[in-house]
Order: C-alpha cells, then structure tokens, then sequence
C-alpha cells in the first residue's frame, strides 16, 4: 500500500516566516530550513527576535490569514488525493496552519504546536517527535505502507531518502548538488506525473 507524504512550506504554501518577514521588515526572519539545517537552532532564534521586537502569535496570524496556497497547489494535491492517501508532513505549527489547510481543502496534516502566553508572546514550541518526517515515515513503514515523499528543504531529506521513492521540489541549487541522486521537479505536473509512475510500477 502506498501513501504520500509532503513538505508543506515551500511545496503547496509559500512559507510563513518570508512572509512575516516582508511583513515585519525584519530580514533575519527570512532564514528557513533551507538555510539552517537544526530546527530547533532555528526556531529557537526565531523567538528570540520576535521577542526583542515585541511581536507574537497574533501579529504571525494576521499575516497568515493573508496567504495563499500555490497556483496550481489545491488542484494538484486534489488530484493526488483522488490517487492515493497524503499526508502533509510539517514542521510548521497548529496555530499557523489551521487557515491554509481550510484553503487547501482540509487534508491530513502532521506538525507541532506552539507555547504562547495570553498575550500572544511565544513563549517556546513543542515538536511532535524529533526528526519527525524521517521518524513518521518509519512508523508508516513500520504498519505496512511505501512511502513517496516530496520536499524542498533539509529537514525534508530524512523522509525523501528513506522512502520508496523521494523527489525534491523546487528546491535550492545546493541542495540539488548535494543530492543529485534525487529527481528534482519545479512544477506540479512534473511531480504528479513522477508519483504516478510510483503509483503504476
């Protein structure tokens, strides 16, 4: 039984913290796992500046609200929806992504979950599990199911390399050259035409 799994910032989502970034003006928020690989090294800086600059959960949720998925993101994830069971897996939080997974229909997401006081300071973050794509695909494997997975970023290497098959999407030139074993696509049409040659063989 196969079952898909994909990255959600930067695959179907523009990512979240380029855009508070833009927002914001704040130039260090635009650093992303494709930048720095440690996630918590990443985050941890992450609510360090939104605390020197008195930002919280509300002021990232208003940007949200405003951001849409990819052209093209709901159309191709629907289709794969009708050819086997996704599942995003994210290292984004709840409070972030309940609002794009209205917008993208409502699939099955996998992510964390923030710690913020009552008034919207983000005091810390709670991972779901460590290395939580590589460790959920392996619990897939673990109850029967091949995994597909796609991604863009560091953190997605674990699931793409231990997966049945595993392909980058639209992902930096460096991590192409790092991992030029790895089919790497720019389109939604591209990507589902690879999934759907999986799914077939």
């Amino acid at each position: 039984m196969d079952i898909t799994c994909l990255d959600l910032e930067g695959v179907l989502v523009p990512e979240i913290w380029i855009a508070f970034a833009e927002e914001t003006g704040i130039e260090e928020l635009k650093k992303t796992t494709r930048d720095e690989p440690d996630y918590r090294k990443l985050m941890e800086g992450r609510l360090r500046i939104l605390k020197e600059h008195g930002l919280g959960l509300t002021q990232i949720q208003e940007t949200i609200a405003a951001i849409d998925p990819m052209p093209g993101a709901k159309e191709f994830l629907d289709e794969l929806r009708s050819l086997t069971q996704v599942i995003i897996i994210s290292d984004t939080f709840e409070q972030f992504a309940k609002p794009l997974m209205e917008k993208l229909g409502w699939p099955t997401i996998f992510c964390n979950t923030l710690e913020a006081a009552r008034d919207g300071e983000i005091t810390g973050f709670r991972m779901r599990v460590e290395k939580s794509k590589y460790t959920t695909v392996k619990a897939l494997q673990s109850i029967g199911y091949d995994v597909i997975a796609a991604g863009d970023s560091y953190n997605d290497l674990g699931m793409i390399l231990e997966g049945k098959a595993g392909f980058l999407f639209r992902s930096t030139e460096q991590i192409k050259a790092d991992y030029p074993q790895l089919p790497a696509f720019e389109t939604y049409d591209e990507l589902l035409g690879a999934i759907k040659a999986v799914l077939k063989a």
